[in-house]
């Protein structure tokens, strides 16, 4: 099974910005959808933005649109997160992972849920202040 290693979370003030990394040893990287999700104390995992197999389409959470952007390497097998003008709601811990399909998280939903995913890698924590 794939493993996932994320990493570049911190503790920053609202308004600031943060890139978050995600290196995967899957050999089928660059065939999947790649996805960022993040669990906020006491609340579910949640979808947060989704990128294709090529990086030619990606898809956003409500909430982040606009602030967030998606992005992938795959001659690196690695996915990216940045995040501007970030608000003490986008505090929880960040989780890659990697999609079912090479269109989206899951078969049927580009979201997933994070439900229909079994292992994840130890995340990173972003801490916003006001």
């Amino acid at each position: 099974q794939a493993q996932l290693v994320e990493s570049g979370g911190g503790s920053v003030q609202a308004g600031d910005s943060l890139r978050l990394s995600c290196v995967t040893s899957g050999r089928t990287f660059g065939l999947k959808c790649m996805g960022w999700f993040r669990q906020a104390p006491g609340k579910e995992r949640e979808f947060v933005a989704a990128i294709n197999y090529s990086g030619g389409r990606t898809y956003y959470a409500e909430s982040v649109e606009g602030r967030f952007t998606i992005s992938r390497d795959n001659t690196k097998n690695t996915v990216y997160l940045q995040m501007n003008s970030l608000k003490p709601e986008d505090t929880a811990v960040y989780f890659c992972q990697i999609g079912q399909t090479s269109q989206g998280m899951g078969a049927d939903n580009v979201q997933g849920p994070a439900s229909i995913f079994d292992s994840w890698g130890p995340g990173t924590r972003v801490t916003v202040s006001s």
